[in-house]
């Protein structure tokens, strides 16, 4: 007698996008735990402290790069949305996986600075989210290109925010340096996989919103 084999269930498009408005409201809620330990490790009495303008400095940055693993998980999940290509599918929910470790890693040393997350948070998360499902509309190589081009842009930015970073804060470098490995070998796996390059417009215009976010994260 041959078994029957389960039926795979299939979600609704609104059963999805109901999942999707969980997972947010998860994320802006600093619900979302990080899967892997935090590199900066526990802080110890070995930490040196810094000044209060170093501080407020740090805070900034990192207030900043908290912004965009919001953003990240956002536009990584809304290109997988709607996406036909299970393996594509697969690749971007992996990196919005890594990218949550970034998130709470982040959260976590804001803290440590006595500092906040974005009150704009919501508006980085729902504008990116849009972002993302128009992207993985365009087709896989396109949808690849997108998350190889913001990936290089992420690196980039998080390179120049080492030089930018007080030298004494150890531990929010561990986090930055760790975040820009993973976002290296993100942007390594798209192209690997058919990445297709964006048109020099929309890069120039990738580049600029993401430089008004980082303007205004740094404040508010």
């Amino acid at each position: 007698m041959t078994a029957v084999k389960p039926m795979q269930r299939q979600f609704s498009p609104v059963d999805q996008c109901l999942a999707e408005a969980g997972r947010a409201l998860e994320v802006l809620a600093g619900a979302a735990h990080a899967s892997r330990p935090n590199p900066a490790g526990r802080p110890t009495a070995a930490d040196r402290a810094l000044s209060e303008t170093e501080q407020h400095h740090a805070a900034g940055l990192m207030r900043v790069n908290h912004v965009g693993e919001v953003c990240a998980q956002a536009l990584y999940r809304g290109q997988a949305l709607f996406c036909p290509d299970a393996a594509t599918r697969k690749m971007l929910y992996d990196a919005a996986g890594e990218e949550v470790d970034h998130l709470a890693w982040c959260a976590d040393r804001l803290k440590e600075l006595h500092s906040r997350p974005s009150y704009l948070n919501p508006l980085w998360y729902a504008g990116s989210f849009a972002l993302g499902v128009v992207a993985g509309r365009a087709g896989i190589g396109r949808n690849l290109g997108f998350m190889a081009e913001t990936e290089t842009q992420v690196e980039h930015h998080l390179e120049s925010h080492l030089s930018m970073l007080p030298d004494n804060d150890v531990r929010s470098r561990k986090i930055v340096e760790q975040m820009r490995d993973d976002e290296i070998s993100h942007r390594q796996t798209a192209e690997k996989h058919g990445a297709l390059p964006l048109p020099a417009p929309l890069k120039a215009g990738m580049k600029l919103m993401a430089k008004i976010m980082t303007t205004t994260a740094y404040r508010v």
